[in-house]
């Protein structure tokens, strides 16, 4: 049964791979038996410990440096996980968040959210996709938010939210678009995680709050989204797609 879950003779590609959940997955990958090409931005500082940590676990690994809103740089990044072998399966775990009253946010700020977290995930699946559709096979799991979901209460983000509600339903229309030619295509809707990003200092006082809010009484840890990611990226999930899986402590049910 384990063997469901196992990724051994996966070869995969995690966007933000340098810090955060996409350093976790990317290393969670790795554990569930998976080589891993990791991309992020060249100033990244933990990329190559991301790398360094998954080769210790004697699997391979490479870093690849570029920007997700730059297709260029991830056709280069794919050419690069590509010589690992051929790349079956992907995580695209690179974000930006921040927050600013909607009715004095700027152009630029509300521009930069849509590029990198809508613009920068597309691509990515493009990138991605174009080397598994050929092959009619793969998976892509897309990470989102449940702020895609829901609106946090407390936080000013609209550009934020509605960014994450467009990775969720981009997710399922690639799925739509791709289910009949063997690549899946889920999201994962993560709740409060213990984060650098959900720990920034414009949040900071709210954790406590945060934590109030969800069912569950606490944040998640980065580790507990390795089995959602595993699980769908792997054969346990192969007739599963166009999904988005909250990993959220229960915090939609209230």
């Amino acid at each position: 049964m384990t063997d469901l879950f196992s990724l051994r003779g996966e070869v995969a590609m995690v966007t933000g791979a340098g810090s955060g959940i996409g350093q976790r997955l990317a290393v969670g990958l790795a554990e569930a038996g998976a080589d891993v090409a990791c991309f992020d931005l060249a100033a990244s500082p933990g990329l190559d410990e991301t790398v360094a940590r998954i080769l210790a676990l004697g699997r391979r690994g490479v870093a690849a440096r570029g920007d997700v809103t730059k297709a260029e740089d991830l056709a280069r990044a794919v050419e690069m996980a590509e010589a690992l072998g051929p790349v079956s399966i992907a995580l695209n775990c690179a974000g930006i968040a921040n927050a600013a009253p909607a009715e004095a946010m700027e152009q630029a700020q509300w521009q930069r959210m849509y590029d990198v977290n809508v613009t920068g995930v597309f691509l990515s699946c493009q990138a991605e996709a174009r080397v598994m559709l050929p092959r009619r096979r793969g998976a892509i799991v897309n990470i989102a938010s449940m702020s895609g979901v829901i609106v946090n209460r407390g936080l000013l983000q609209a550009h934020y939210n509605s960014a994450k509600a467009a990775v969720i339903h981009l997710s399922r229309s690639l799925a739509m678009e791709w289910s009949d030619r063997g690549l899946r295509v889920n999201s994962i809707s993560p709740g409060y995680t213990a984060t650098p990003m959900n720990i920034r200092p414009e949040v900071a006082e709210q954790v406590k709050q945060f934590e109030a809010d969800t069912p569950m009484g606490r944040m998640a840890t980065v580790d507990e989204l390795v089995g959602p990611a595993v699980f769908l990226l792997s054969r346990a999930a192969s007739f599963c797609t166009g999904v988005d899986l909250l990993v959220d402590g229960g915090f939609v049910c209230w």
